[in-house]
């Protein structure tokens, strides 16, 4: 009787957000200047909380919900 090899799915690579934009492709496109604001705003937010390592990717979403707010805001 033969086995089946197993298969595992990998997560894809999530680049990290203190990268710039010049060592990895972005991958999606955001509207020209937003994906510094968020780099930026991730970075500033990394060093509030102590520059913790391994929470790069709560930075960068933590980053992009208030972007997204100052934008919003900037036009009501």
């Amino acid at each position: 009787m033969s086995k089946k090899a197993k298969t595992t799915k990998l997560a894809p690579r999530v680049p990290s957000p203190r990268l710039s934009a010049v060592e990895h492709k972005r991958p999606i496109e955001l509207p020209d200047g937003m994906w510094d604001q968020i780099a930026k705003k991730a970075y500033e937010l990394w060093e509030e909380r102590g520059r913790r390592e391994g929470h790069d990717l709560e930075d960068w979403f933590d980053a992009e919900v208030e972007v997204m707010e100052e934008i919003h805001e900037a036009r009501e």
